[in-house]
């Protein structure tokens, strides 16, 4: 046998024989130190990808081919695992080699249908024929959560409502791009008014059964969207073995819907208690705060507050991860959010198994909305009474309703849970001056348009599902004589083409066909409404299910428009 030749190979000597360097995108030193200063001492742990992509996001305003590299470096993961994360959240801008990065400074005009109706479109023509494009980027937005000061636009990170040119000018020309943080109730003020003793009373001697049971007395549901019985929760995620944890849903993506960021930038520890009384009840080793990105300023008041609780010694430091996410509505569905926290693309899971079984990690995860804890910590604090002592046509309890469109008083109403529209637009201030009541959207586009003369519903829970609707997160948008159903249906499905996340076919190739078909000057009724119905059988996820409702309620109601 004739001896191995360890001269041959790869790595020869040679004009032309060998390589100096391995196969690949080389790692550029600059690159790398670059990410290890962004990176510092934090852990490399690959769930935090998303985070230290915004790291990179935030310092260079985007993400280069040799960050990535470096990243991957650092995180001894593919560079292709990182560049399909980085490309699926529409807040990332990943430059290829040879590509020119983006403009320093992005202007995102929000093109909701609150927006919409209060001038967005014309206000984006205006900005990019006023702009500079070398120096700024104009880009059409999915809602930014304030459809109660339409239009809005955000210039860095900074939110402008009830936007104008002038408005943007002046912003720009005093570099104001950070967000703006409002007042609100601190640690200190809470804490000296009682705050979180109910927290330490049940980590003492509490029985999270008679709480749960409190919970279910008082009737509180799920209030991003499911309307799911909160209390019974708890006992589905405790009966897994742990360890267990807890997320919080803050991606409150829904066009129209604002009722989380109005509460949590004016008491962020009611919620924080009522997070906390959760993750006990359900002994979560770890809780995880999933924001989204386009409330900075929550992020940052959150941010201020948890140290102050770690301070306080109330949480062991790290044990609320605070997670921000980057530009996706799809994360607002549960298991989607949960790929997100794994530092994944949103992209929701197939179930079962469910997400109180097999969440984050593989472990048993409890999912609540922001609200349902704000409510979980007065119901503890005040007693069932707070919710259930409140009645109105057959219906008990509260509702946050996020009220916009053509209504004088728009913004987050509190009110009976069995109001009318006519009750909800009565506490919006009534209809703007000019303006006849023509239709709305009860919750968010998913809900779809109903007409004006359908106005003695209660807007709750399982009132709408006969007539082809739901409340929802109770997202309402108010339109008028002035409006047309058939422009409003339309941003809504072009919406949801946009947000698709792109996995099943349905939702990805029905939702663009939708708006293509819905773009003629008469609609093909029959072929969009066969088009609904393999969309609605067949999508994974609630968003391909109730996108084509727009279509339907329209077609149903508002026939003369298509």
């Amino acid at each position: 046998m004739a001896p191995l030749d360890t001269t041959s190979g790869v790595w020869k000597s040679g004009r032309g024989k060998g390589r100096k360097t391995p196969k690949g995108r080389q790692l550029d030193d600059q690159a790398h130190s670059d990410i290890l200063d962004l990176l510092g001492d934090r852990p490399r742990d690959r769930d935090l990808l998303i985070e230290f992509l915004h790291l990179v996001q935030d310092r260079f305003g985007h993400i280069s081919a040799a960050h990535i590299r470096a990243l991957a470096e650092e995180l001894r993961t593919g560079q292709a695992e990182i560049y399909e994360v980085a490309s699926f959240y529409a807040h990332f801008d990943v430059v290829r080699e040879g590509e020119t990065p983006p403009p320093t400074l992005t202007i995102r005009v929000c093109d909701s249908l609150s927006c919409e109706l209060a001038g967005a479109a014309q206000l984006k023509q205006a900005l990019e024929a006023g702009m500079d494009p070398a120096e700024v980027r104009v880009l059409r937005a999915p809602c930014m959560g304030r459809c109660d000061m339409a239009p809005v636009l955000e210039i860095g990170h900074n939110h402008i409502d009830e936007a104008t040119v002038a408005k943007v000018e002046a912003a720009i020309a005093a570099a104001d791009t950070h967000a703006h943080l409002p007042e609100y109730e601190s640690f200190a003020t809470y804490d000296s008014e009682g705050g979180y003793s109910v927290l330490k009373d049940l980590r003492r001697t509490g029985d999270w059964e008679a709480v749960q049971e409190k919970l279910l007395s008082a009737g509180l549901r799920g209030l991003g969207g499911a309307g799911f019985p909160s209390g019974k929760k708890w006992g589905f995620v405790r009966s897994n073995e742990g360890p267990r944890y807890l997320a919080v849903n803050g991606d409150e993506g829904e066009p129209g819907t604002f009722k989380d960021r109005y509460y949590l930038e004016r008491r962020p520890h009611l919620f924080l208690e009522g997070m906390l009384i959760a993750a006990w009840a359900v002994e979560a080793e770890k809780a995880f705060i999933y924001m989204r990105d386009e409330y900075p300023a929550v992020l940052e008041i959150l941010r201020r507050e948890i140290a102050a609780l770690e301070q306080a010694g109330i949480v062991e430091a790290g044990y609320i991860d605070l997670r921000r996410g980057a530009g996706a509505y799809i994360c607002g569905e549960e298991s989607a959010m949960i790929e997100s926290i794994e530092g994944k693309r949103g992209e929701p899971r197939h179930r079962p198994p469910f997400v109180a079984q097999v969440g984050i990690f593989g472990r048993p995860t409890l999912v609540h909305n922001v609200e349902t804890l704000l409510w979980i910590a007065r119901i503890n604090r005040e007693g069932p009474e707070c919710l259930n002592s409140v009645e109105k046509n057959g219906r008990k309890g509260l509702r946050s309703y996020s009220v916009s469109g053509r209504v004088r008083q728009p913004g987050v109403h509190l009110l009976p849970a069995g109001s009318t529209i006519l009750d909800v637009i009565e506490a919006a201030g009534g209809m703007l001056d000019g303006h006849s009541f023509k239709a709305y959207q009860p919750g968010g586009p998913s809900s779809g348009l109903l007409p004006a003369h359908m106005n003695d519903i209660p807007l709750d829970f399982d009132t709408l599902q006969p007539h082809g609707s739901f409340i929802g997160s109770a997202a309402v948008v108010v339109l008028s004589d002035q409006d047309s159903a058939r422009d409003a249906a339309l941003n809504m499905l072009r919406f949801f083409e946009d947000e698709s996340c792109g996995q099943c076919t349905p939702c990805r190739v029905g939702c663009e066909k939708a708006v293509k078909l819905m773009q003629a000057d008469k609609w093909d009724q029959s072929l969009l409404e066969e088009l609904s119905a393999a969309m609605i059988d067949t999508s994974i996820c609630g968003l391909g299910q109730a996108a084509p409702n727009p279509i339907r309620l329209t077609m149903k109601h508002f026939p003369e428009e298509i």
